[in-house]
């Protein structure tokens, strides 16, 4: 059920290992707040431009959105937040002169308005 939205600098493009971010994210998601892997969806979304602090090109950015049905106390969303940080972090490898700036939101999902749907082929 979490849906992950991960924006990326266009400058991280060769130095991201996105699938392997998403594979391992999925069953920490798992472990700590969800239970399975099963519902889990990341999307990763190039950012063709960014302006970070006084513009100039050494700067990246790596944002990771993780929205989950409400419901989790403010201390397990900061003990994801934390372990989301360090695991985008694990999978960024440096770029020489390039700082990057890392951050995570873990927000909730109206129990009320959300809605979904899988649906599998049965042909």
């Amino acid at each position: 059920m979490p849906h992950i939205t991960v924006d990326y600098s266009d400058a991280l493009a060769d130095t991201f290992d996105r699938r392997g971010f998403g594979l391992a994210l999925h069953p920490l998601l798992a472990r700590t707040v969800v239970g399975s892997v099963t519902g889990c969806k990341t999307r990763f979304r190039q950012i063709e431009e960014c302006v970070i602090a006084d513009g100039t090109d050494e700067v990246a950015l790596l944002h990771v959105e993780v929205a989950l049905l409400s419901g989790r106390t403010p201390e397990a969303k900061a003990e994801l937040s934390r372990a989301v940080l360090g695991l985008a972090r694990d999978h960024v490898k440096p770029t020489p002169g390039v700082t990057l700036h890392t951050s995570v939101d873990v927000c909730d999902l109206s129990r009320g308005s959300f809605a979904s749907h899988t649906e599998e082929d049965h042909a």
